[in-house]
């Protein structure tokens, strides 16, 4: 069918709307959701100026939705001086993955000339994922050793940049299979941490300074339309899935929400608008109510407990 908003070939048909988007249109429709979450989320900060600009700190990684999130703040911001771009890429220790996406992400951040530092499991924790999912002293998901690892070293390297932004390239798809899970868990204070750390406006969150807080533009665009529009776009983009990411349950709900899209479009958005609402209540609940913040006896980093869990993992490992 031709485009619901001119007469071109439909290179999409996005069936929660009704709507049929040629590759105009198409890239028009992600970068305008992107362009209205940042407005909508205050990302922005008022006292962001010419003289004294936010850094936005990118989470890199070379795969699709990093380098799209990356090309639209380019091209939104290019001629923005509030707003400053660094990008950092997390080399995990992954034969036959990692290097690949590394230079998709290295090209990108050349081709767009931003500052661009590549940090690595081996030098900051001394393994690498390989290693840790041939140990697994813990008998966890790769994913779990693996998220823990890579938000220590994002906040860390975003403290150091003196970012006043992490952002990184969640899509709807992603959010929404996280807010299943909590709610089938049952996790009302997770939810609430889920909010005030990356899910709900600027001005709306808690005001704390332990944590460079985060923010996802992407979230609101669905992972095909992000792909089409990374092939669409021709960007630098690696492709291929992590051969470690078999996270069992995160994979159920992924199915699950798969099956609900194809009958019921829509499915997707109307969770996240529903769990929003819900995870503000929460946070608003919950706020003052956890642990107090600490220092790590091993590397100084913020926790709740005497050692972290990323010291705690890594010991873990190297005992193994």
């Amino acid at each position: 069918m031709d485009c619901t908003k001119c007469d071109r070939e439909a290179v999409l048909h996005a069936a929660y709307s009704g709507a049929h988007l040629c590759e105009h249109h198409l890239r028009a429709s992600v970068e305008k959701r992107v362009r209205r979450r940042i407005r909508e989320d205050g990302l922005i900060g008022d006292d962001a100026t010419p003289q004294d600009p936010e850094t936005w700190l990118l989470g890199l990684s070379g795969g699709k939705d990093s380098v799209v999130l990356g090309s639209i703040l380019t091209e939104t911001f290019a001629d923005d001086p509030r707003i400053e771009l660094v990008a950092l890429t997390i080399h995990e220790g992954i034969e036959g993955y990692r290097d690949e996406s590394l230079d998709a992400a290295s090209a990108f951040a050349d081709d767009h000339g931003i500052p661009h530092e590549v940090v690595t499991y081996a030098d900051e924790f001394d393994l690498e994922m390989d290693r840790v999912v041939e140990k697994d002293p813990e008998n966890m998901a790769a994913c779990a050793y693996c998220g823990v690892f890579r938000r220590e070293l994002l906040a860390e390297y975003a403290d150091a940049y003196g970012a006043d932004k992490l952002l990184t390239g969640h899509n709807l798809d992603d959010e929404a299979q996280t807010a299943m899970m909590n709610v089938l868990e049952g996790d009302v204070a997770q939810m609430a941490k889920h909010f005030d750390a990356s899910l709900g406006p600027f001005p709306e969150r808690t005001n704390t300074t332990e944590f460079v807080p985060r923010a996802k533009p992407l979230r609101d665009v669905p992972e095909k339309e992000v792909a089409l529009y990374a092939h669409l776009a021709d960007l630098p983009v690696h492709m291929a899935e992590c051969p470690h990411s078999s996270e069992a349950y995160r994979g159920e709900i992924q199915q699950l929400l798969f099956d609900l899209e194809e009958n019921h479009p829509g499915t997707r958005h109307s969770i996240m608008a529903g769990y929003e609402e819900f995870a503000k209540l929460a946070a608003e609940a919950y706020r003052g109510d956890g642990p107090d913040l600490g220092e790590c006896e091993r590397c100084g980093g913020t926790t709740t407990r005497e050692i972290c869990r990323s010291c705690q993992l890594t010991e873990a490992v190297h005992a193994a």
